[in-house]
């Protein structure tokens, strides 16, 4: 348990850093091969054995988010994702949030930030059905609701105001991730959630070791390019850039095609101090989001990723 002192509330952008990856996945938060199967053929997307019935609008936006990286397509299957099933909630309100951070509009960002206020209750009572019938997600989903919520009031109020109410859903989150690792310590998908969320606070607060994050990914948290990607991310924000490099390049084993990742990878080379094959990088990603004829990426990392490249040619040419 946090104790409550200004120098251990997790900020505000601890919590946004948080709320976008670690909700989308752990809803777990973002192999092509495997998105256009028929929805007969739809899988848990965590699991080889014990599978749950995830649904397979809800599956497939899964694997077009953290498979293939295209965001467009997953919406289009969130549009008519099952109702019942809190990942697809989650998943909507993730994508809400990347909207949220890109829009300029004051009066439009008022409107999407009551919405994400919205979907936590809405996946919180999702996670109340699912618990009837399966505890173990539906504590996860329990943690992800309140994960949210925390979100959610920072973003409303402010880091000073709402930090202390943010951090107590905080809390109420780990309680609820301490219930379902009780039903099976081993889980995929409890594994893939908490590592990240251990990992990233580990990499934010300096009293939290990374140790249990990273044995939790590495050892039990599925799928695995989502794990590998997950301690790439963990890693670049611990500075320890080899092994970050190592565990994005295990990644692209799995998903080659992805531009989210291939962009994760040219970041770590950007601090490798490694300009030119970071903005190599950086240029796949571009080019593989930009050959579907509606893009695959959020306009907003677009950007983002345009402005790292123009960074790190700038670095370079001043390193001439």
């Amino acid at each position: 348990m946090f104790m409550a002192t200004k120098s251990s509330f997790p900020s505000s952008k601890l919590v946004r850093q948080i709320v976008a990856p670690v909700l989308t996945v752990g809803s777990g938060l973002l192999l092509s091969v495997t998105l256009f199967l028929a929805p007969a053929l739809a899988k848990d997307p965590f699991r080889t054995s014990n599978a749950r019935e995830i649904g397979d609008r809800t599956e497939a936006a899964f694997r077009a988010v953290f498979q293939q990286g295209n965001y467009v397509d997953a919406r289009k299957y969130l549009a008519q994702a099952e109702d019942a099933e809190p990942l697809a909630h989650a998943m909507r309100g993730a994508m809400l949030y990347i909207d949220y951070q890109a829009e300029k509009d004051k009066a439009k960002k008022a409107q999407m930030l009551e919405q994400l206020g919205g979907v936590s209750d809405t996946v919180r009572d999702r996670a109340r059905q699912l618990l009837k019938k399966d505890p173990l997600r539906g504590n996860l989903y329990m943690a992800v609701s309140h994960f949210f919520k925390g979100g959610f009031i920072i973003l409303r109020d402010g880091t000073v105001k709402g930090t202390p109410q943010g951090l107590s859903e905080l809390q109420s989150a780990y309680r609820y991730l301490d219930e379902a690792e009780k039903i099976d310590a081993k889980d995929a998908e409890l594994n893939l959630l908490r590592g990240y969320m251990d990992l990233l606070l580990a990499a934010n607060l300096p009293f939290s070791s990374p140790d249990k994050a990273i044995e939790r990914l590495d050892r039990y948290a599925g799928p695995e390019y989502l794990a590998n990607r997950g301690l790439a991310m963990g890693y670049l924000a611990l500075n320890q850039y080899d092994q970050a490099i190592s565990s994005v390049e295990q990644a692209l084993r799995e998903v080659p095609q992805n531009p989210e990742v291939m962009y994760l990878k040219g970041q770590i080379l950007y601090k490798q101090n490694k300009h030119q094959e970071a903005i190599d990088w950086f240029n796949k990603a571009l080019n593989v989001q930009a050959q579907k004829p509606e893009g695959m990426l959020p306009p907003g990392m677009v950007r983002q990723i345009t402005r790292e490249r123009d960074r790190a040619q700038r670095k370079l040419a001043g390193a001439k």
